[in-house]
């Protein structure tokens, strides 16, 4: 290891980190598993963490949420989910069963999108996972080119059964499979091979047409067609950062993105994007190659599924709370204040995640903890987004001395919450307590949730709140909204009243 180049020392950090990333895990545990010196995975860690791909909380290192776009690159290039996403979730809805689509991957499949029924025993594959290609039907119908389905009858696991049809290109080459999943407790393998296999087949054939045609051009072309030219941040970084970070492995992972696109990229497209020599794509092309990341397609580079075990299942997985918890954490260190994000429910705001601070007075508040939205920073921040005609609704009554009166009241308010873009709420919801709050927005900019810091009055004026709280509020809502759009997507609000059911 110790000879290799700087990329795949990265990688390998990486490898070890996402085999197993619930167990928490420090730099020497990372030096046995890799077999690195310690100063290299100390550069390592500094550069990942440094590029947003790891989170150090102590002396344990964690996969973060940005790593997600390594993975993102290649399911993006590729083009496979994309295309037949919207027939396999209409398929999902159709049947009442969840649906997976899958590629192969060496001698297994790997996942690259479900669609799965809300059920109390459901279907736990991730997108990102990798099954060995004998033990379940999309691996089955992969494994036989001539086979027009493949039937799972409790192969992974007790209980578990799926019928399978594989997807072919235009070539006729079986580029994936969908699956439809199911519970012995709901059909056996016979009984959902005959409710699933006719629908599931006609499926394919749309899928199939829609492999057929042009795929979409990619955006951001520059004037000759290629990408537009990319700058390479790693000059400004090691500037900053001198020794302890590693260009090269900066340089290469950015020359895995850059390769995510439909039918992939010659290494000019890559160079352009990146803001990088030829030459050092080139290296980092060759090196992605050897580890089974890239190959070559005449002459343009493809990525390849492996990207995926690149912790994607695991950040995949990652509920909401999960994600916003670290930016809170490292908020209340910034401020010494407690902070919290809420969401929107009925006319009630709900805690989801918290973090308060070490003082003998201290605001004492719980996850799952509900307000009224109209006496509270959060709140107002979140009724803002909101149409008047909503607002005509909400009764307004007293909670303390200081309570807004009227729902006429409430609605100048808000609209001047909106105008400024955060709410400071002044001892309204109880006696002594002020809190600040800003919204969190998905890709749309829709607001979809809120962050705040709440003090006891004796500590911080309003005027203390805004000068110095603001800012702070501000980068973290900004962090959170980036994290949660890279584990869920641009439009990743989806439904925040399932996320406020499961108090997750």
């Amino acid at each position: 290891m110790e000879a290799a180049g700087t990329l795949e020392r990265g990688l390998a950090v990486l490898r070890v980190l996402a085999d197993d990333p619930g167990r928490p895990m420090a730099a020497t545990d990372l030096v046995r598993a890799t077999g690195l010196a310690r100063s290299a995975v100390d550069r390592v860690l500094a550069t990942l963490t440094h590029l947003g791909y790891l989170r150090l909380d102590g002396r344990e290192v964690r996969l973060a949420p940005r790593l997600m776009e390594l993975g993102e690159a290649y399911l993006a290039g590729g083009g496979l989910r994309d295309a037949l996403s919207p027939p396999a979730a209409r398929l999902a809805e159709e049947l009442d069963e969840s649906v997976s689509l899958a590629v192969p991957d060496g001698e297994g499949v790997r996942f690259i999108a479900q669609f799965t029924r809300r059920r109390t025993m459901s279907v736990a594959f991730r997108v990102g996972d990798l099954l060995p290609a004998g033990r379940c039907a999309a691996g089955l119908a992969l494994l036989d080119p001539a086979a027009p389905w493949a039937v799972d009858d409790q192969l992974v696991e007790p209980g578990l059964v799926a019928v399978a049809v594989p997807v072919r290109d235009p070539d006729g080459r079986a580029v994936g499979a969908v699956s439809v999943v199911s519970h012995t407790s709901r059909h056996t393998a016979d009984g959902l091979r005959a409710y699933a296999l006719p629908r599931l087949r006609a499926t394919v054939t749309e899928m199939e047409a829609a492999l057929a045609r042009p795929p979409l051009t990619a955006h951001n072309k520059g004037p000759d067609g290629g990408p537009a030219g990319g700058v390479d941040r790693s000059r400004v970084a090691k500037q900053e950062l001198g020794a302890g970070y590693l260009q090269s492995l900066a340089r290469g992972l950015a020359v895995m993105v850059a390769l995510g696109r439909p039918g992939g990229a010659i290494l000019a497209d890559a160079s352009r994007a990146t803001g990088q020599p030829r030459a050092t794509v080139r290296r980092a092309v060759q090196a992605l190659e050897r580890l089974g990341y890239v190959a070559a397609r005449g002459t343009r580079f493809v990525l390849l599924p492996k990207v995926l075990e690149l912790g994607y299942a695991h950040l995949s997985g990652l509920p909401f709370r999960a994600v916003v918890q670290p930016h809170l954490n490292d908020l209340v260190a910034r401020v010494h204040e407690s902070a919290s994000v809420a969401v929107l429910s009925g006319e009630d705001i709900v805690y989801l995640a918290r973090r308060p601070t070490r003082r003998i007075m201290s605001v004492d508040i719980t996850v799952g903890t509900r307000f009224p939205a109209y006496a509270t920073s959060m709140g107002r921040v979140l009724l803002a987004d909101l149409p008047e005609e909503r607002l005509d609704a909400i009764a307004v009554k007293p909670l303390s001395s200081h309570t807004i009166a009227t729902t006429a009241e409430l609605k100048t308010v808000v609209r001047q919450v909106a105008a400024d873009g955060y709410a400071l709420v002044d001892q309204e919801l109880e006696e002594g307590v002020r809190s600040l709050a800003v919204p969190i927005r998905d890709g749309s900019g829709r607001v979809v949730a809120a962050v705040n810091v709440a003090t006891h009055a004796s500590r911080a004026t309003p005027a203390d709140l805004v000068r110095d709280i603001l800012p702070e509020l501000r980068e973290t809502a900004a962090r959170m909204a980036a994290d949660l759009a890279s584990v869920h997507g641009p439009a990743w609000n989806g439904d925040l009243r399932e996320v406020v059911r499961l108090g997750r």
